[in-house]
């Protein structure tokens, strides 16, 4: 069921980056690809460091919440630990996922990569 859903969401990724002449998505379907041990795992921690409030991230693979989040942003990932989804909805962020992300942001502005 999972490889369904994620074979799905790579080709939503590619089919945006093609009508919306955007690399972006393609970047993030060819990071989704990976097998799942070689996919990225990020902490708060290093999100927080990189970001400023307002931003928005992307991380292509799955957010871990280790370290602390002081800063209002909108983080998309493919799958968040349980410990990340709770520090980043007490920090006044929000938790989406990559499919909401596309639907709101199809030409992929102002989003950066984490990883």
């Amino acid at each position: 069921m999972r490889n369904i859903q994620i074979q799905s969401l790579i080709e939503n990724l590619k089919k945006t980056s093609i009508e919306q002449k955007v690399n972006i998505w393609k970047r993030i379907a060819c990071e989704l690809e990976k097998p799942t041990k070689k996919r990225r795992a990020v902490n708060l921690s290093k999100i927080n460091r990189y970001i400023k409030n307002n931003d928005t991230v992307i991380v292509p693979g799955k957010v871990l919440g280790m370290g602390e989040l002081d800063k209002k942003v909108t983080i998309a990932a493919y799958t968040f630990s349980g410990q990340a989804i709770s520090k980043i909805l007490s920090s006044g962020s929000h938790a989406v996922s990559i499919e909401e992300l596309l639907k709101k942001n199809p030409k992929g502005s102002k989003i950066r990569i984490i990883g």
